[in-house]
């Protein structure tokens, strides 16, 4: 039973309140006065203090200071007669849980009471309730999708439910990772029937070729300053969690694209950058290309690419371009970021969560902080909001510009490993492979034996690509120990899957800016 301590100099006449509390299941310590109101919240056992503001000798408010100095962790409930805002003002200031101002109704206080000691078990129920009532339309829709805007829809389902229920502390968990994988098992299905149409006929959906000739240079044409930011291995879920933080500073439109295979940086980044497919940038622009087993970067020639696309398009844009890998970078960058507005178009690529995502993997005390999708998503926030990643974003703002915000491809967390066998020039990803004379089985992969026909290039005459999908990682049958204990509940990406391939693509507006 909770112990509830009400303190008011008039407690006498709160008794039908009193009786009404107890017939709801709680216990009522009463007291009149602040000292005494101390002395029971030390002899412990207090689960919520109804505080009255309007107390003689020791009031309200300093009774307030000294529970949150003493007791931090009871949320107090503030009671007053008066209506002024100084009062309400300082209340607040002291951290108050609740402000309610007399008379009150006793439907009032238990709701308060509700709200401030069992809203986490209520909206745990409440939330597990309602994915139950939604999961037989999810699982209907999943079956029943048909088109990439239907998968699009399943996805956002999928992505609002497991924050909704992560948020909750709901024991849903296991049901909604069951339903995931049902997804993703149906997606990739949905993706070996349709991809090679994608990437080689007139596809009617945005693809990473796609983003700046179908989204950034219009905006260019009717007059808009754009910046373009690409954050590595971001998310659908991701971005949500950030959304409430650049909502304070922008209005936002939000979207899906769909990446090219592989999903990696090497192939969907630079696709962007170009506005080609990977086979053709190789082929007009060799010296722009890094073949897999080349110990050049595989980014290293972004800006180059992004001059050749606005040549190839006859435009006169003229841009900048930033690589930002850590937060110092970020802040550097901060110092001078006056010297971009002269610029129409600003691209900057942020490479922290990528770099999250291969230290969760190195790193044994990341994998704690991160062993979770959810952990991952609040360090994702917690950088974002403690680093100068959100004072950038401000500041772009300020200056008049429009944001695009997107991310080159997402990430899966693997835990199924599955044997492939390949020479020692194939590659190192643990989600697609590419080489000759690979030896997989064939029922567990997306294969593309004559990468040409996908727009990809060819390292040797008889290379193969091959795909991981759902939750599954490559491993070598003469390593297998070490890549199983390795890898398991590692975030991965190249392969198939909604979580690296349907990714958010979402334009900022500064707010008072249209």
């Amino acid at each position: 039973m909770e112990r509830i301590l009400w303190a008011d100099d008039e407690i006498d006449l709160l008794k039908p309140h009193i009786m009404f509390l107890k017939t709801k299941g709680y216990e009522i310590e009463t007291v009149s006065n602040g000292p005494d109101a101390l002395d029971k919240l030390d002899e412990g056992n207090i689960s919520l203090v109804l505080l009255d503001e309007n107390m003689p000798g020791l009031s309200g408010l300093e009774t307030l200071a000294r529970i949150n100095q003493s007791h931090p962790d009871v949320p107090v409930i503030m009671i007053t007669k008066s209506e002024e805002e100084n009062i309400m003002n300082q209340a607040i200031g002291n951290k108050i849980t609740d402000y309610l101002i007399k008379p009150v109704n006793p439907m009032q206080i238990l709701l308060s009471i509700k709200k401030n000691l069992h809203s986490a078990k209520i909206i745990a129920e409440q939330t597990s309730s309602g994915y139950m009532h939604e999961f037989q339309k999810i699982s209907a829709d999943i079956n029943a999708a048909s088109t990439l805007e239907d998968w699009m829809n399943c996805y956002r389902q999928l992505v609002y439910w497991e924050m909704k229920l992560s948020d909750s502390e709901s024991n849903m968990d296991e049901m909604l990772l069951m339903q995931k994988r049902d997804a993703n098992s149906n997606f990739t299905k949905f993706v070996k029937r349709n991809y090679e149409t994608w990437v080689t006929g007139k596809r009617t959906h945005l693809m990473s070729p796609d983003i700046f000739s179908k989204r950034i240079f219009p905006m260019l044409d009717e007059g808009e300053k754009v910046c373009f930011i690409l954050i590595d291995n971001f998310r659908l879920d991701q971005w949500r969690i950030v959304q409430p933080i650049l909502a304070e500073t922008f209005n936002i439109s939000e979207d899906l694209y769909t990446t090219i295979l592989p999903t990696s940086t090497q192939y969907a980044r630079n696709a962007i950058f170009s506005g080609l497919m990977p086979l053709q940038i190789k082929e007009m622009f060799p010296a722009l290309w890094v073949e897999e087993d080349e110990d050049e970067g595989l980014n290293n020639h972004e800006e180059e690419l992004i001059a050749s696309m606005l040549e190839r398009y006859r435009r006169k844009d003229r841009f900048t371009y930033t690589k930002l890998n850590d937060s110092q970078a970020c802040e550097k960058f901060l110092t001078k970021i006056n010297s971009i507005k002269e610029f129409p178009l600003n691209v900057i690529v942020m490479n922290f969560i990528d770099m999250l995502s291969h230290a969760r993997t190195e790193s044994k005390m990341i994998r704690e902080l991160a062993n979770s999708n959810a952990a991952y998503r609040s360090l994702t926030e917690s950088w974002f909001r403690h680093s100068s990643a959100a004072e950038m974003f401000r500041r772009i703002a300020e200056m008049g510009y429009k944001v695009v915000l997107t991310t080159d491809h997402g990430t899966i967390r693997v835990d199924n490993p599955i044997k492939v066998i390949g020479d020692r020039n194939t590659n190192t990803n643990l989600r697609y492979k590419v080489g000759k004379n690979l030896n997989y089985n064939q029922k567990q992969v997306y294969e593309m034996k004559d990468p040409k026909r996908f727009g990809l290039p060819s390292p040797n005459i008889s290379s193969t690509f091959i795909f991981a999908t759902n939750e599954d990682f490559f491993s070598y049958p003469n390593n297998y120990n070490y890549y199983v204990q390795y890898y398991t509940d590692t975030f991965q990406h190249g392969g198939i899957s909604l979580e690296e391939m349907l990714v958010p693509l979402v334009t900022l507006t500064p707010k008072g800016n249209g």
